[in-house]
């Protein structure tokens, strides 16, 4: 799979973007609000939620963080609006935080005071190792000011992770609310895993720790190994479809989530096996990007992950396999 990642990789920077775009239709909800919500109501009969993330990220100045804080607020009106079952998923980085600290605390505690108005939750992606701890900072900061509608994404390719994963629970005390991945950033071998096999070990590791830890665990994976393993890890603690959560330690039932746990797969990857999962009862989501930069989005996916190429390059040889 790695090999035939990279040999479409090496093909992209020579690709029409009428192409691109062509593919990046699958994977990207459209250029607009309007269009991401399209998308949300014809999947809605799929018996699954949405994240709903507007693309950018690592703005060059913080005027530019006003589009994100404003193009949040209409999000989460038209969320509400529309009683969609979705929460929201923003980038500290494109509301300023390698510019101002400060500021970008502001802005996303705007945004997650209105969006807690309305008992929806807010995710804050998880971006390359320069802001891996200041993201787990905002996290506890907004805890500690009374916003608990708000949790992270922990990359299990990062040697750190077991620790940030005890840490976030004993800080927030069965609050904690982590999506755990494999990691899109490619990081040095210094500080993260960096084969295959070794990944998904971690991962897997990663997922029995969440579960035991109390956290409430967000699985978002397309791989097998993974999704098997988690399965069986739920099994293990008594956990899984229309059961309440029977750990001691586990935080209070949260709005608009699953018993303790969900699967979540990114839009157009793996639809067969995230709908194999709702019908089995499982809680399912799907990471709904959508806005006018989908082609440095696209490309950033494989450029900094090219095994992404494969589900691409999949979906177009066998698209019964891999439909949304």
């Amino acid at each position: 799979m790695g090999v035939m990642g990279r040999l479409i990789m090496m093909m992209m920077p020579v690709t029409p973007k009428f192409i691109v775009g062509w593919v990046a239709k699958r994977y990207v909800a459209g250029t607009d609000l309007e269009s991401a919500m399209r998308v949300m109501r014809s999947m809605k009969s799929q018996d699954t939620c949405f994240t709903l993330d507007v693309l950018g990220e690592e703005i060059t100045n913080l005027e530019e963080a006003e589009y994100f804080v404003g193009e949040y607020h209409r999000a989460l009106n038209a969320i509400v609006a529309e009683g969609m079952d979705a929460n929201i998923s923003v980038k500290p980085t494109a509301f300023g935080l390698l510019i101002d600290e400060k500021k970008a605390l502001e802005n996303i505690e705007n945004i997650t005071s209105v969006a807690a108005k309305n008992n929806i939750f807010v995710r804050l992606d998880m971006e390359d190792h320069r802001v891996t701890q200041s993201t787990i900072d905002i996290v506890t900061e907004m805890h500690d000011r009374g916003l608990t509608n708000i949790g992270t994404v922990l990359q299990s390719r990062l040697f750190r992770t077991s620790d940030d994963i005890f840490s976030l629970a004993s800080r927030l005390d069965g609050n904690s609310d982590v999506r755990i991945c494999k990691g899109i950033y490619l990081e040095s071998e210094d500080i993260a895993h960096t084969r295959y096999h070794d990944i998904v070990v971690a991962t897997n590791k990663a997922i029995d720790e969440l579960l035991d830890s109390g956290a409430y665990t967000a699985i978002a994976s397309h791989d097998l190994p993974v999704i098997n393993h988690a399965i069986a890890a739920l099994d293990e603690r008594g956990m899984g479809p229309k059961t309440a959560d029977p750990r001691e330690n586990a935080g209070p039932e949260r709005i608009g989530k699953g018993p303790g746990y969900e699967f979540q797969m990114l839009l157009g990857v793996r639809g067969n096996i995230r709908r194999k999962l709702a019908k089995d009862g499982h809680r399912t989501r799907v990471y709904l990007p959508y806005g006018s930069r989908w082609y440095e989005y696209s490309m950033r996916r494989l450029r900094e992950n090219p095994d992404v190429a494969w589900h691409v390059a999949k979906s177009i040889i066998m698209p019964w396999t891999n439909r949304r």
